[in-house]
């Protein structure tokens, strides 16, 4: 693994974020392989996701022996959202930054801090931007922001705005955490481990699919029962003010934010997207249905649409489902592509 990287920036908080408008002097992580004079790609991280976990399966020989974005042909960046833990977060930011007084920062607050670095490294256009979950919400992000930066843009079992479903969703999760008597309204002294616990059953029922419990999917994975498999991947972790940093972010993605004049109209905010798109959903997301990106396509000027069939729910998205489902998003994002 490359030893991560940070650009520092002093960035003006968004209209969106709270405090808006705000001086906050932002660190992004990131990682790079290959050479800037290459193509470049960009992958962010998702919800919980780290820089090593960011889709390697596209560029790491360690994970395919014969990777989409080698980086002996492609520059590839990684980026980690604010609130993630490696860049700017309420776990490692100085007072009076610190903990719960994180700012509460947006998609935009990312984004404008990736072209940033983008700009840093040398990077005048971006071959491909591919992200999963959060990440392909930067993508429509990022595509919509910088029209003419992005060639080509790839959602991995993601949405162009977060669907009041998908909000009402994360309040679970949230109010699990914010509720538990640990958390201590975010000043916590010691890690809130009995609200990352609850944090953690709450999400792992959505993370998944009713087919996956139908078709007892845990055994695939070699647990005996269902509670084995809880016990080993949803017993809390992370820090629960990040969680809940990034949460906020989620809750709060709309590109349509970005032209107050069409009046929240998603159809108008698609239809400036130059980019050519390749949206893929798992059939079975409980975060971000086929349907929703269905109705997306029918708006993007150079759309593509190919669906996961799989039970692995939203994690089929990020290469956690099973292994012909990652094979099937390698294969039509090289196709896509063109490579």
């Amino acid at each position: 693994m490359p030893d991560t990287q940070f650009l520092e920036r002093d960035i003006t908080l968004s209209p969106q974020s709270e405090p808006a408008g705000t001086k906050f002097p932002a660190k992004l992580a990131y990682w790079t392989f290959g050479d800037p004079a290459s193509p470049a790609v960009l992958l962010p991280t998702c919800y919980g996701g780290l820089l090593e976990t960011t889709s390697p399966f596209l560029y790491s020989s360690g994970h395919n022996s014969d990777p989409v974005l080698p980086p002996s042909k492609f520059f590839v960046i990684v980026t980690g959202l604010l609130g993630g833990g490696e860049s700017s977060s309420p776990s490692n930011t100085a007072a009076p930054w610190n903990g719960p007084n994180f700012p509460r920062t947006t998609y935009e607050d990312n984004v404008r801090l990736q072209y940033a670095l983008c700009e840093s490294l040398g990077v005048k256009k971006l071959f491909a931007y591919i992200g999963f979950s959060m990440g392909g919400q930067q993508a429509y992000h990022m595509s919509t922001l910088y029209p003419d930066f992005v060639q080509n843009m790839v959602c991995l079992a993601g949405s162009a705005r977060t669907s009041w479903h998908n909000w009402c969703f994360l309040e679970g999760p949230r109010h699990a955490i914010i509720m538990s008597a640990d958390f201590e309204d975010g000043h916590y002294k010691q890690q809130a481990n009995k609200a990352l616990h609850a944090f953690s059953r709450v999400y792992s029922t959505w993370a998944l699919s009713p087919e996956w419990f139908r078709e007892r999917c845990w055994e695939e994975l070699g647990f005996k029962t269902l509670q084995e498999y809880l016990d080993a991947y949803w017993s809390g972790g992370g820090d629960a003010n990040d969680r809940l940093a990034l949460l906020w972010t989620w809750q709060k993605g709309d590109i349509t934010l970005y032209h107050p004049e069409d009046n929240g109209d998603l159809a108008k905010a698609l239809g400036r997207i130059k980019a050519r798109c390749l949206i893929m959903p798992s059939r079975t997301d409980q975060y971000f249905p086929p349907d929703d990106n269905e109705q997306e396509m029918k708006h993007l000027k150079n759309g593509e649409f190919r669906c996961i069939e799989t039970p692995w729910g939203h994690i089929a998205g990020g290469g956690n489902g099973r292994k012909g489902d990652t094979e099937y998003m390698i294969k039509e994002i090289k196709h896509f592509l063109d490579i």
